[in-house]
């Protein structure tokens, strides 16, 4: 049975020798998600549902980014949701899949209600990851046409995680698997408009996690074929899932050392195209003002959502290609400030978005979901034309941002957030985490708080 398969494995891994690397990049994975929970706590929906959630607040040992006490649903689901919020979270290629926001979320969650050690905190998150992107493989790509990976397999991920944090036997931890993948959703619809659903997806998948594991331990039960069952997730929700992906290597090629770590604030899908206009501009020197007409051929998949011409605010244009694109080149980069208002009504980058033309590329396509690839043509208004292939995004497996980038990533996020200071000592913590006895970390609440209330001025905005 496949689910007895995955719980041998999160069973051994409890207390196997982890190799260092996968250690190491474990804690990567867990400062890149605090890089992207920072600042998604002090903007919607995050700050929505802290008011949603207030009798589920000031109580509980779980925290939330403020520092906030929380019950350890409550902090999975508000900070699954806020890690998720500023488009900056980690990436499963294969999987087309964000898993730490809601894997980390759940881990963090368990590890602080349950008092466990830091090494205990990191063997959940990687047996999150290691089962949650296999069974992503398993049901990829056709899973992709109607669901959202960080929704669904997210669930997995989460309950994976909590699971092996509160210690779960292995009938335990096959009950948890079982049940939560009832609870697995998530729409592409939510993506394609303005609305606040989308983040909350990575929150609903950390909370259904914790819950199911939480109600494993106590002794509910569920059914133990829920993936490959008849009516069972990968039948109802893809297309021929093929489940010798989802233990392929368990246990020893560790899927968690080959993460994508975002380089740019928004959509995934965008960004091969993104690295291949900014290599041009930097090869070749030109100005935006010279250009006359840009081609980007990249994969039917990700167009179908980030094809929009015409975003009409800051969520729809972090799922423009046309948008993202074109202020990169605007103005250099695509950070958190690229979808201030005055970013987003820049002529420049306005007129800019207009000359380019997204097209979905057979030979491209066939490479989704291993390969993210673009080829870049742009044209002058001198007649020169000029064409890049981007194979890989910065920030993949192949082109991965080092340890001293990922730093840097977190300085940039973090800081406005909390200040230079408890930026700093957060960092080092989270480096340590293997040796803390608990992961009570310390955000620097104060500091946070009072900035909270300068940028929200008061209000939830």
């Amino acid at each position: 049975m496949l689910m007895e398969q995955l719980a041998d494995y999160a069973i051994r891994e409890q207390a196997s020798k982890l190799p260092p690397q996968v250690i190491h990049h474990a804690k990567r994975a867990v400062i890149d998600w605090y890089a992207a929970l920072l600042p998604g706590s002090v903007v919607n929906p995050a700050v929505l549902m802290e008011e949603a959630f207030a009798e589920d607040l000031d109580r509980g040992r779980a925290r939330l980014a403020t520092g906030r006490l929380a019950t350890l649903r409550a902090a999975a689901m508000i900070n699954g949701a806020a890690s998720h919020s500023v488009e900056f979270d980690d990436i499963y290629r294969d999987a087309g899949y964000h898993p730490g926001s809601p894997t980390i979320s759940a881990a963090l969650a368990a590890a602080q209600a349950s008092g466990a050690s830091g090494e205990r905190f990191l063997r959940g998150v990687i047996v999150g990851y290691e089962i949650s992107t296999r069974i992503g493989e398993a049901v990829m790509p056709s899973h992709y046409k109607y669901w959202h990976t960080t929704g669904t397999v997210g669930a997995f991920g989460a309950a994976a995680a909590a699971a092996t944090i509160l210690g779960a036997n292995k009938e335990q931890f096959m009950h948890a698997m079982a049940t939560v993948g009832s609870f697995a959703s998530g729409l592409q619809q939510a993506f394609r408009s303005q609305a606040m659903t989308k983040p909350l997806h990575g929150g609903h998948a950390a909370d259904a996690g914790c819950l199911a594991a939480m109600a494993a331990m106590k002794g509910l039960t569920g059914a133990l074929d829920m993936l490959e069952g008849e009516v069972g997730f990968g039948n109802a929700m893809s297309v021929n899932p093929d489940w010798s992906k989802a233990t392929k290597g368990l246990g020893v090629d560790y899927h968690i050392n080959h993460m994508t770590f975002k380089n740019h604030g928004c959509c995934g899908h965008t960004f091969p195209s993104i690295d291949g206009a900014l290599h041009l501009q930097k090869e070749q020197g030109f100005n935006h003002k010279d250009v006359k007409h840009i081609r980007l051929h990249t994969y039917k998949a990700g167009l179908n959502i980030i094809d929009n011409n015409n975003p009409e605010g800051e969520y729809q244009a972090k799922f423009s290609i046309q948008y993202t694109v074109a202020h990169a080149l605007v103005r250099g980069s695509v950070r958190l400030n690229a979808f201030d208002p005055d970013h987003l009504s820049d002529p420049d980058v306005r007129a800019l978005l207009k000359k380019i033309e997204p097209i979905a590329d057979p030979e491209i396509s066939k490479g989704y979901p291993g390969r993210r690839e673009s080829r870049v043509e742009i044209e002058l208004n001198d007649g020169r034309k000029f064409e890049h292939f981007q194979p890989y995004r910065k920030g993949d497996p192949e082109l991965p941002l080092t340890d001293e980038e990922l730093n840097d990533k977190f300085i940039e996020l973090a800081e406005p957030v909390i200040g230079k200071t408890a930026a700093a000592s957060l960092l080092k913590q989270l480096w340590d985490t293997e040796k803390l006895a608990s992961v009570d970390y310390d955000t620097g609440a104060g500091a946070k708080r009072a900035l909270k209330e300068v940028l929200l001025g008061g209000t939830a905005g």
